[in-house]
């Protein structure tokens, strides 16, 4: 192979492999953490929508350029939002399967461990980063679904020295997910720490820099109250909360790792070696990171600096090079090995995706019915209610069955009142909600069960509130415009009048 054809991009086998990703994986609208993502997309495309509660939101969105990215797609494209969502969606697939070629290239000589490397990520997109509460890829459109295949752009540039090439795409990722850029600036500087002490250079070497400015909130002292409670949903920031089947699933890649350093595999780069090394300081520090952060009471406003999150780039490396090893060696002269491996891997997930979402299709295409009945429920609402209106919908939804976690407002379109889930995850990251977050989820707790009375009392406490959506039967005395599926979408407007006339 001539060095001219060893740099060339296969772009078409890996525009096959992203078709083929999304096959496996699927993509789901508004589902997870879209719910905090694509609100704040929308309201920049039309400033009406979301007039109430939009902090739980837009606490994230103010922190990153991928919302004003999504609009701006929008509006130069003239596509709906949800075609957008999809559009950006399949473009990160790409840009991911791309990355990880490039990170292999970078690490291995031939092309059937690259290609093993790549074909085994394909089926292995979304599966967890141990108990971080992250996948490697997520089945829908956030911020890391951008700055992850920035990240592995940027290692992969870094092994190869091009420095001009990996500052652009560390900014990048620092516009996109302001978080996610610490592991990659850390794990940067790691490396460089590596190169420098291997080639005993004396000067100055060029290198990024990170400056970290902390910001408000975080005190030696225990979290308290509704905060605390927002935090502890999130168990997995705490690791006296993990199985031994987590701790597994972080000790074990880096035991690997390091016999990736210390051994002489066939057909590896010399950044094999040195990416597989830089991993393991990087992985010890984030251990050593949560344990202490584990550690005291004291510590637990802390704790949402999350630096296990690393494991989420130790893992998708991992997972190249372990596959890059098994094609080197497995599949010489039987390139069949490769899909041998890949096939069962990919129905296993294939599999899981219909179980993680049973009551949605496998690729969510944006139209105007969903075949489940909760999405086809706001649906509805999106093109049947006023664009300022503000709904209260159990704080409980997301777990409820046939949900499939698709969140009210990323679909409807639509401001609500606080739930308890999903909102809770951005409390756990801005105690300054957490009072707000806690009034509001009690006061839906149980929605689905609420009378005529109960919805009076809603309404006296937040008179914005103007609709309601309820799993269930419509309650006696609402106007409820829409009641299909085992759903009630009712105006609340009237409910005051409409409870006091009631026996």
């Amino acid at each position: 192979m001539t060095p001219r054809a060893a740099g060339r991009l296969p772009l078409l086998r890996l525009g096959g492999l992203t078709l083929a990703a999304l096959a496996i994986h699927g993509y789901h609208l508004g589902v997870e953490d879209a719910e905090i993502y694509d609100p704040a997309a929308r309201k920049l495309l039309n400033p009406r929508l979301y007039p109430f509660a939009s902090e739980f939101f837009l606490s994230h969105g103010h922190l990153s350029l991928f919302s004003p990215i999504l609009a701006w797609t929008a509006r130069l494209t003239h596509l709906s939002m949800d075609w957008t969502l999809l559009a950006w969606y399949v473009a990160t697939l790409f840009a991911m399967l791309i990355s990880c070629w490039m990170l292999a290239a970078a690490c291995f000589e031939n092309e059937r461990a690259r290609w093993c490397a790549v074909t085994v990520m394909t089926a292995v997109l979304t599966m967890p980063a141990t108990n971080t509460g992250l996948l490697l890829m997520d089945p829908y459109l956030t911020a890391r679904s951008l700055s992850t295949p920035l990240t592995l752009f940027a290692l992969a540039g870094f092994l190869e020295r091009r420095y001009v090439s990996v500052a652009l795409a560390v900014v990048l990722t620092a516009v996109v997910h302001p978080q996610m850029v610490v592991y990659l600036v850390f794990l940067a500087g790691l490396m460089w720490l590596v190169e420098r002490s291997k080639t005993r250079v004396k000067e100055p070497v060029p290198m990024l820099a990170s400056v970290a400015v902390l910001p408000t909130g975080f005190h030696l002292t225990p979290a308290t109250g509704a905060y605390r409670e927002a935090l502890f949903t999130r168990d997995y920031f705490f690791l006296y909360n993990w199985e031994w089947f987590h701790w597994l699933g972080m000790l074990a890649p880096l035991a690997i790792l390091a016999c990736f350093w210390r051994g002489n595999f066939r057909g590896t780069k010399p950044a094999f070696q040195r990416l597989s090394f830089a991993l393991l300081p990087f992985g010890v520090l984030s251990i050593l990171a949560g344990l202490v952060l584990s550690a005291s009471p004291q510590l637990e406003m802390f704790a949402r600096l999350q630096p296990l999150r690393s494991f989420h780039l130790i893992t998708i490396v991992f997972m190249l090079l372990l596959a890059g090893v098994f094609g080197e060696y497995a599949a010489r002269k039987r390139p069949w090995v490769i899909a041998l491996i890949a096939i069962p891997i990919a129905a296993g997930m294939f599999l899981l995706a219909r179980q993680t979402y049973p009551h949605s299709p496998q690729i969510e295409w944006p139209s105007e019915t969903s075949s489940n009945d909760w999405v086809n429920t706001l649906l509805w609402v999106r093109h049947h209610t006023p664009e300022d209106a503000v709904f209260a919908v159990d704080a409980h939804y997301f777990t409820e069955h046939g949900v499939d976690v698709h969140g009210f407002r990323s679909i409807s379109e639509r401001s609500a009142l606080a739930d308890y889930y999903k909102d809770g995850g951005v409390v756990s990251l801005f105690p300054a909600l957490a009072d707000e977050w806690k009034q509001m989820s009690n006061a839906t707790y149980e929605l689905n069960h609420f009378q005529a009375a109960d919805f009076r009392r809603l309404r006296a406490k937040y008179p914005a509130v103007t609709w309601t959506v309820v799993h269930g039967a419509a309650p006696a005395g609402l106007d409820c415009p829409y009641q299909q599926r085992g759903y009630a979408v009712c105006n609340l407007v009237a409910v005051s009048k409409v409870a006091s006339a009631l026996p």
